[in-house]
């Protein structure tokens, strides 16, 4: 991805203003993980939305000429309080944006809308995709069990709810804060990996000859899985957890992080976790 981080999150800026704070910081979050995990660019096209720009989009398809957008008018959305935001991806270009649920940029055979709603929630939000009726794709929100109507009475969600997210919050920023240290030892891995990819005889000596970075970096994982562990094997992880139990890498299939599916796919198709008869 030719954008940094901080590019990234600069496009949101402006429309992180006024968000409550634990929405703000779940937002924040949010984006670095889409980046980072995910190789996902988003931006927040809407955050806090006035209740005359809610009455304006709620007017689209209905007394102005448009198509309707929204099904809620002034003080019926949670954006109205800063408990929503909604997104788009990010192109390369950093100017670009696209709402193409299907699209794949980074060809791991994951439509990216969907992987940014995956850590979304993993997040805290609650997305308008999964909604039963008028789905809301680009939608994310936190409202705490609270509905518009107690949002304009003037509910607001109690220190408890909004402490336990910020904690949660804490904890996958941890997770996720490999040391430079570590980050240093797996970029050498996956060069060496890229370079020697043709000859699986070469590879496997260089990578035995690091075994004490694999050893670092898998327990390291171990470790991170334990606090973002996926309830099953992604689809596109099926081959390489199988070859990696089956050479006794691990002990189950299920249960393990993103970062160690990617890992074991990335040494299945390099050749590294077949098993041979003479071995």
């Amino acid at each position: 991805m030719t954008l940094t981080l901080e590019q990234v999150k600069s496009k949101s800026a402006k429309r992180l203003l006024g968000l409550a704070p634990v929405v703000l910081a779940a937002a924040l979050l949010w984006i670095e993980r889409c980046y980072t995990r995910r190789g996902v660019a988003v931006i927040i096209t809407q955050g806090l939305r006035t209740c005359a720009e809610q009455d304006a989009l709620y007017a689209l398809g209905r007394t102005v000429p448009g198509d309707i957008v929204t099904n809620a008018r002034g003080g019926e959305s949670n954006h109205n309080f800063g408990y929503a935001i909604d997104f788009a991806l990010l192109l390369e270009d950093g100017r670009t944006v696209s709402w193409d649920t299907l699209r794949d940029a980074d060809i791991d055979s994951l439509p990216d809308w969907s992987e940014a709603i995956d850590e979304a929630e993993i997040c805290g939000f609650k997305s308008g995709a999964k909604w039963r009726t008028f789905k809301d794709m680009p939608h994310l929100e936190m409202t705490f069990g609270l509905s518009t109507a107690d949002f304009r009475a003037g509910k607001r969600p109690i220190a408890p709810q909004v402490n336990a997210v910020f904690s949660q919050l804490t904890k996958l920023k941890e997770a996720d804060e490999l040391s430079a240290e570590d980050k240093k030892r797996l970029d050498t891995l996956e060069a060496a990996i890229a370079e020697l990819g043709e000859s699986r005889d070469v590879l496997k000596k260089s990578v035995l000859e690091q075994g004490n970075t694999i050893d670092k970096v898998v327990d390291r994982v171990a470790g991170l899985e334990r606090r973002a562990a996926l309830p099953t094997v992604p689809v596109w992880a099926d081959k390489a957890v199988k070859a990696a139990h089956d050479a006794g890498l691990i002990d189950m299939p299920n249960g393990g992080s993103v970062d160690l599916y990617r890992i074991l796919t990335v040494l299945y198709r390099a050749g590294l976790l077949a098993i041979d008869e003479e071995d």
